[in-house]
């Protein structure tokens, strides 16, 4: 069971800056994804487009501000009112406008290591989470800024 915040980083993290991949390059490996996730795969170039917008909403500073229209319709369901979407795209935008109404949409983040960049959803009590990993993107960031500190110093 994939929750909203997992789908959109899921989705955010097709992407992977440090090896320099990306799943959308590969139609089988996209199509894959989408049906892991049980949605139907939008054209890469299109899913490239709304994950760019993305990632640059919630941070990612290789990527300039973008702009995305998606295709949704609200259904009324046994549950009430219910968003709905037919493929990935509309329902990652479907999950972000629910992260956004729960208060949530700021938890979406993007680790500032140049060489990560994985987006992450923060769920720290007070939001405050910088890293997606405090162990390796965290702990090599805090040593850098040591080695600095101590070579001014010295």
């Amino acid at each position: 069971m994939h929750t909203d915040a997992s789908l959109v980083v899921d989705f955010l993290n097709t992407v992977n800056v440090e090896e320099g991949t990306d799943l959308l390059e590969d139609p089988a490996q996209w199509h894959e994804w989408a049906a892991a996730h049980a949605l139907t795969a939008n054209p890469a170039t299109e899913a490239r487009a709304a994950r760019d917008a993305l990632r640059a909403a919630i941070g990612d500073p290789r990527l300039p501000a973008g702009h995305a229209d998606v295709d949704t319709r609200i259904s009324l369901t046994a549950d009430g009112p219910a968003l709905v979407a037919a493929d990935v795209v509309g329902a990652v935008f479907v999950a972000c406008a629910r992260l956004v109404v729960r208060g949530d949409w700021i938890r979406l983040k993007i680790c500032p290591a140049d060489t990560c960049l994985w987006a992450f959803y923060d769920e720290s009590r007070n939001r405050s989470r910088t890293w997606c990993s405090m162990r390796v993107c965290g702990n090599r960031e805090k040593a850098r800024g040591w080695r600095a500190r101590t070579a001014t110093a010295g």
